[in-house]
């Protein structure tokens, strides 16, 4: 093994340019991939605050059946809850936030309809389940806030969607740069190699090195991109909560811990495998 190590090492020095640039592009990779992964974990529990507070209002006629109104948009697949209240109910809610409108409604009558209050499981169906309930007869108007809630999932999914488009093709450039990097080396060894073979070398053994240099190569990616992806995103994660404490940005070591250490896992995984299948690839070539 000590062999093997001291080739692999002697690899990647005789071959510097090709290393760094799998080197750079892995680090850069799993960076991105990183930020996009923390990014989604993000958006994700914002989709999920979201939907604890996005909350369908139905505005039901003074004819409505409100009991078969209620069974009938219970019965909505994308709805997971769903209450009935009366006008006398909205006005005591109303008179809590504006001690005033009670007086108002003693002098002009209850101006507050009956309403069938909605969750959704999702809050991208806010919309779909909107349109369901309006068409129903006895509704008068619907609200879910579609002036920031399709705005903002639309962007969300937007964010999420570019993010993994992007990782998506660093990976492959990754993947073509250890595949580049391995052919060099094995390229400029191509007569040792021969030699090997005449010798009865077998072909893990002439192997090995390169292996274990894709697997240096993964480890170093790793702990650079992981050097500067916990800090950076720690002190943002900082900054965001004391500018927009709304957010709800994940902090938490259970959580983070375990995907950074997927990504960790994931570079020396590009590393070893992607060697791997060049060392086999180009070997045959050569022979």
């Amino acid at each position: 093994m000590n062999y093997h190590f001291r080739q692999a090492l002697l690899a990647m020095r005789g071959n510097v340019t090709a290393t760094l640039a799998t080197l750079m592009t892995m680090t850069l990779t799993l960076l991105m991939l990183g930020f996009v992964l923390l990014l989604t974990l993000n958006v994700n529990r914002t989709l999920s605050q979201l939907e604890s507070q996005v909350e369908v209002a139905a505005f039901l006629g003074a004819d409505a059946q409100d009991e078969a109104l209620l069974a009938q948009v219970r019965a909505l697949p994308q709805v997971t809850q769903a209450t009935l209240v009366t006008s006398e109910q909205v006005l005591t809610e109303m008179t809590q936030d504006s001690p005033y409108t009670r007086d108002a409604a003693a002098l002009v009558g209850n101006p507050f309809p009956d309403t069938l209050r909605l969750r959704v499981s999702r809050v991208q169906d806010s919309r779909t389940v909107a349109a369901a309930v309006s068409a129903l007869p006895g509704v008068d108007d619907v609200e879910y806030g579609a002036g920031y809630v399709d705005p903002t999932v639309k962007t969300l999914m937007a964010v999420r969607g570019a993010g993994y488009a992007l990782v998506g093709l660093l990976l492959l450039g990754t993947l073509f740069n250890i595949l580049n990097a391995v052919r060099v080396a094995m390229y400029a060894r191509r007569d040792e190699i021969s030699v090997m073979r005449l010798l009865g070398a077998t072909r893990g053994f002439i192997r090995m090195p390169h292996v274990i240099e894709g697997l240096l190569v993964g480890v170093l990616a790793a702990t650079l991109s992981l050097a500067i992806l916990v800090p950076s995103y720690l002190g943002l994660a900082r900054r965001v909560q004391q500018l927009a404490p709304v957010f709800p940005v994940v902090q938490d070591a259970g959580t983070l811990v375990p995907l950074l250490g997927g990504v960790a896992l994931l570079g020396v995984l590009i590393g070893l495998l992607g060697s791997l299948f060049a060392t086999r690839r180009y070997l045959l070539e050569l022979e």
